[in-house]
């Protein structure tokens, strides 16, 4: 074993030392409490699971994403978690088998096989909220609304939110008989805005379908001039059409609500295809291409489990949010020497016990800085341990 390395991580692995997981451990715990707040119950689903569990009705990508092993116990290829969304439906559907609204909330760690960008974590912490059980748009409104909120929880400013829907992409291909290598092509070209990919993948789709394709990936920008168009240009169908109405009102809405948030449409944006089955959203950093969430309606995601139930969440990675995010300051905490007098460690519990941090100093160490804003010592006065400011 050569030891010269071994203490080397994986790449795009990391460990998070204490200044970075106090800031990520504190956005984790308010983001968590916003969706409380908002009736979200906290569930923990396992690293672990079955591999047809985990990538049921999940699509190609997430499988990709997904690292394989095999149970010891039972021979059976397990997975670990890429995304939290599959486990969360099936607790929907079989844990709580709720007939009515579930509102649930999760944060841990996934694990994916590859990194998302040159300087991206393997192993993000996953937050998400998800609303289960109500087709109707105010489902929407709902988690829209927490998805901006929990961004300014957390101390993001100016913000740009992006919405699209998948059912426009799929009114176009209604009816146009193409194979699995073919669906990924034009998806892929979609998403890249590539004309000339698109062109060449949809070379002997009908006129009307062909035409509408190529035509998303212009359909991007104001919210009122790109709907406006995609009327006007995009073929007369129910599936489109209604994606047409959700999105102004969800735009709508949005603008009410939230008049700070920056607000646009992109209609070629794919991302997350084969899992959302209508409205989706993404939201930005003011001058960031990356998104810091993305969310939207996937109503299918429970159907292998034997509910098909309306769901609509969100979802975000905590380490990736930290760095945007000036940390808070260190709570003042208490320096007291360390010692066995009865007295001092009574001092000391009963301090601890009324919620102040008590950082007792080891012998020969009390030079030494710590990940702690010490404002105050305990120190003995005539017999009696009292506090004095630093």
């Amino acid at each position: 074993m050569d030891m010269t390395s071994a203490w080397l991580l994986p790449e795009h692995i990391s460990d998070v030392l204490p200044a970075q997981a106090r800031h990520i451990e504190e956005l984790r715990r308010g983001l968590l409490d916003a969706a409380r707040r908002c009736g979200y119950e906290l569930v923990i689903p396992p690293m672990l699971e079955h591999l047809e569990s985990l990538l049921s009705g999940t699509g190609h990508e997430l499988d990709l994403k997904t690292f394989k092993l095999a149970d010891q116990l039972s021979g059976r290829t397990l997975g670990v978690r890429a995304d939290s969304t599959p486990q969360v439906a099936r607790i929907d559907a079989h844990l709580l088998n709720r007939q009515g609204v579930a509102r649930l909330c999760y944060c841990g760690p996934v694990l994916h096989t590859r990194p998302s960008g040159l300087h991206g974590s393997r192993e993000p912490l996953q937050f998400g909220a998800e609303l289960y059980g109500h087709a109707g748009l105010e489902a929407e409104h709902e988690v829209l609304d927490l998805a901006v909120d929990c961004l300014a929880q957390a101390g993001i400013g100016e913000t740009v939110l992006d919405l699209g829907d998948t059912r426009i992409v799929r009114g176009l291909l209604a009816g146009v008989p193409v194979d699995a290598a073919r669906l990924d092509a034009v998806v892929a070209a979609l998403a890249a805005k590539d004309a000339s990919a698109l062109a060449e993948a949809t070379a002997g789709f009908p006129e009307d379908s062909r035409r509408g394709l190529l035509r998303l990936p212009g359909l991007y920008g104001a919210v009122d001039e790109v709907l406006a168009a995609a009327r006007a240009e995009l073929p007369a169908r129910a599936a489109i059409a209604a994606a047409l109405d959700d999105l102004q009102a969800l735009a709508v809405h949005v603008t009410r609500v939230h008049p700070g948030v920056r607000l646009g449409v992109d209609l070629g944006d794919l991302g997350g295809y084969a899992y959302y089955s209508g409205s989706r959203f993404a939201v930005y950093a003011a001058g960031s291409s990356d998104a810091l969430l993305r969310g939207g309606r996937y109503d299918e995601v429970g159907a292998v489990f034997g509910r098909n139930r309306p769901a609509v969440g969100f979802s975000l990675d905590v380490k990736a949010l930290a760095p945007l995010v000036a940390p808070q300051r260190l709570r003042a905490a208490i320096r007291a020497p360390w010692g066995d007098d009865a007295a001092l460690r009574a001092a000391v519990r009963r301090l601890r016990e009324q919620g102040d941090t008590v950082v007792c100093v080891l012998p020969g160490h009390g030079h030494e800085g710590e990940e702690f804003d010490c404002d105050r010592e305990l120190v003995e006065v005539q017999g009696q341990w009292v506090l004095r400011a630093l």
